[in-house]
């Protein structure tokens, strides 16, 4: 049986900040960083041992990647980077604080637009300098690819291919993989993998620095969820 943990990045600075954040890349807070620690103390102690590991191309989830790794004694497995498995895009609320965004629209339009399954926040502008539109990370995709804005359902088809082209035939071939990401990216894959309804995915909440681990059979079935804490 394979086992696949899922870890979303420890406090960002924008976590701290109340930020909403994105495809906007920022670092990890002094928080976040013991709490990618923490998740790799957690990991060594139970045991888990990895055969490939992937992550965003964001810096505080490949940071949190690096940490948990290093303190698991496994900094040395194959990594790879992928703009699939990047935070959401939050559109135009990129950057903006999210009490004020909530006192200018009210708590309700902020909550749909933040949890919604299938409604999108407002698009970003190119010329935005909270736009990925002139990132050199991206340049290689089509322009038409790098998202204006997403809601989970956009985010979830774009992790999708990426699953099914690695992540689930490492986990049929046996390998054991950790995925370092984000909190909306690996509730799209929580949904997919435990199969929850479009309503209640909105209530579902991804803990930073949280290892979360799934235990597979031989079809893929979860066998068995455990999150990791003290």
């Amino acid at each position: 049986m394979s086992k696949l943990v899922l870890i979303r990045h420890g406090q960002s600075e924008w976590n701290l900040s109340n930020q909403f954040t994105g495809w906007v890349d920022v670092n990890l807070s002094e928080k976040g960083v013991e709490e990618a620690k923490k998740a790799g103390r957690l990991i060594k102690e139970h045991g888990l041992e990895f055969d490939q590991a992937y992550t965003s191309v964001l810096t505080r989830a490949i940071k949190t990647l690096h940490y948990a790794l290093e303190e698991s004694g496994q900094l040395w497995i194959p990594e790879t980077k992928t703009w699939r498995l990047n935070e959401r895009h939050y559109g135009a609320l990129q950057g903006l604080n999210k009490k004020k965004t909530a006192e200018k629209y009210g708590d309700e339009q902020v909550h749909i637009w933040r949890r919604s399954y299938d409604v999108l926040p407002p698009a970003i502008d190119d010329n935005s300098e909270f736009s990925q539109f002139h990132d050199r990370r991206y340049a290689k995709l089509d322009p038409h690819i790098i998202p204006k804005c997403e809601n989970l359902h956009v985010c979830l088809n774009r992790v999708m291919p990426f699953w099914e082209d690695h992540i689930a035939p490492d986990l049929l071939d046996g390998k054991n993989v950790i995925i370092a990401a984000h909190g909306n990216s690996l509730r799209a894959l929580t949904k997919y993998i435990e199969n929850i309804s479009d309503d209640d995915i909105m209530n579902l909440e991804m803990k930073t620095g949280e290892p979360v681990v799934y235990t597979f059979d031989e079809n893929l079935d979860v066998v068995k969820k455990e999150k990791l804490d003290d």
